[in-house]
């Protein structure tokens, strides 16, 4: 599963995901409000990882970056304080995943990292038990509909 992860990474990277920032220096806004769902905590870890860096590119592009996290799906499992719910095998990643979501959370330009209500009542989860960093929302889709009248734009990478 790690080479699984690595791919993924080297794959967004290579894409051209470094040619498509933004040139211009104006200092406007650019809102997205990425809509996470993988529950293989390694492909998160490399989703996190990959919007940390475009984060930094929107900055050094002259702009702010203005982004929401939206957690849905299996990415619910890795919001979670504890990591009982979670297989084995995939405990460790789920730490690392924790850990990413509070350093994601005190950087530059994350505004909000968001935990679907409708979908923690599938899994069996409650809101009692997310990272400190998270807030629970009703639902992740009126959530992120509502970004989008906002001018977010939304990624589902």
């Amino acid at each position: 599963m790690k080479n699984a992860a690595a791919c993924l990474l080297a794959a967004l990277l290579a894409s051209g995901c470094a040619e498509m920032t933004p040139r211009e220096s104006s200092g406007r806004d650019m809102k997205i409000a990425f809509d996470l769902t993988d529950g293989n905590p390694q492909v998160l870890l490399a989703k996190l990882n990959t919007i940390d860096l475009t984060r930094k590119q929107i900055v050094e592009a002259g702009m702010t970056p203005r982004m929401i996290l939206a957690f849905r799906g299996g990415a619910s499992q890795y919001t979670q304080q504890s990591v009982a719910h979670v297989k084995p095998e995939d405990r460790a990643d789920a730490l690392r995943v924790a850990s990413r979501l509070r350093e994601l959370a005190k950087a530059p330009g994350v505004e909000s990292l968001e935990q679907c209500n409708v979908t923690l009542g599938r899994l069996k989860l409650t809101d009692k038990g997310l990272l400190e960093p998270v807030k629970v929302v009703p639902n992740g889709w009126i959530s992120l509909a509502t970004y989008q009248q906002k001018g977010y734009s939304y990624i589902a990478p």
